[in-house]
């Protein structure tokens, strides 16, 4: 590998630099401080799955709630409209906040990096959960407005036969948003939304700001504490309310490459890597450095390769 020369500011920071990751970073002086304003820490990434999913979801259901209004006047017409209005009414008033269960599972699920049967359960449990919310809050509003609307009390139905109909076509209704939810976290990851949106950037909740990235500037993305700071080539250092796990998976197919239990770097930009002993590396990225762990093989065949 060739001598590099280096800068008196990236001298004088490796002089004092230990290793691991506390290691510095340079253009200390530009880095612009901040806490995480990210709407209950997701991504951005995240957010937009999140927004797309229960919104169709919702959609979805709001349809059928109307396709079932008609099909309830047209099969039995002498009993009007108000109560087929009230009874998908007052489902559609809690499906749609029980549509965030499913979102919300397949996030955590996919951050914690659970197995398979982990997952399984964990969903188990969110469904049981979306038919608590749905069916427990149609039945208590059911009750509450039945009497003075109709001037009899609402008769729940059978426990041995209406309410595990509800419990299966829940339990279906959330597998479907699971799974779309699941679609979609995917197809962000791996760029589809990114190739139509046009140039790869990457959203940053800087305090109450956005700072939205392209990813090019984007040297490497180290851990610090609850929040990730990102090092750009313009010398700021946002940092962002998240687990650098998270940015991980969001970033890995866009050629970032963990190379430290507290970074990643940006691929397309190392500019050097230079042998610090025992197997650890120094990773370059013009006047920034990030370790390179002997533990990350992978990464440093990946950065030669």
């Amino acid at each position: 590998m060739p001598v590099r020369v280096l800068s008196p500011v990236k001298a004088l920071q490796r002089s004092a630099q230990p290793g691991g990751d506390d290691r510095r970073v340079g253009r200390g002086g530009g880095a612009s401080g901040g806490t995480s304003g990210a709407f209950l820490g997701l991504s951005g990434t995240e957010r937009r799955a999140f927004a797309i999913g229960w919104t169709t979801a919702a959609a979805v259901a709001l349809v059928v709630c109307a396709f079932n209004v008609l099909t309830h006047v047209q099969d039995w017409p002498e009993q009007g409209v108000l109560l087929p209005l009230v009874l998908e009414g007052t489902s559609y008033l809690f499906v749609a906040p029980a549509l965030v269960v499913p979102a919300a599972m397949v996030i955590w699920l996919r951050r914690k990096g659970a197995r398979p049967a982990a997952a399984a359960q964990a969903h188990v449990a969110g469904a049981v959960l979306f038919f608590a919310v749905h069916v427990g809050g149609f039945i208590l509003l059911r009750s509450l407005i039945f009497p003075p609307l109709f001037d009899s009390p609402y008769a729940v139905g059978s426990p041995t036969h209406d309410l595990p109909f509800e419990l299966a076509k829940d339990s279906m209704a959330y597998a479907i948003s699971a799974l779309g939810a699941w679609a979609l976290l995917r197809w962000n990851l791996t760029g589809g939304a990114a190739e139509m949106q046009g140039p790869a950037v990457f959203d940053i909740r800087d305090g109450a700001r956005l700072v939205r990235a392209r990813l090019d500037e984007i040297l490497a993305v180290r851990s610090a504490g609850n929040y990730v700071e990102f090092v750009l080539s313009d010398g700021r250092r946002p940092l962002m309310r998240s687990p650098l796990a998270a940015i991980e998976l969001e970033l890995a197919a866009r050629g970032f490459v963990r190379t430290h239990r507290s970074w990643l770097v940006n691929g397309a930009r190392v500019t050097g890597l230079r042998p610090e002993g025992s197997g650890d590396y120094a990773v370059e990225l013009g006047e920034v450095e990030a370790p390179l762990s002997r533990r990350f093989p992978q990464a440093l065949s990946a950065l030669r390769g």
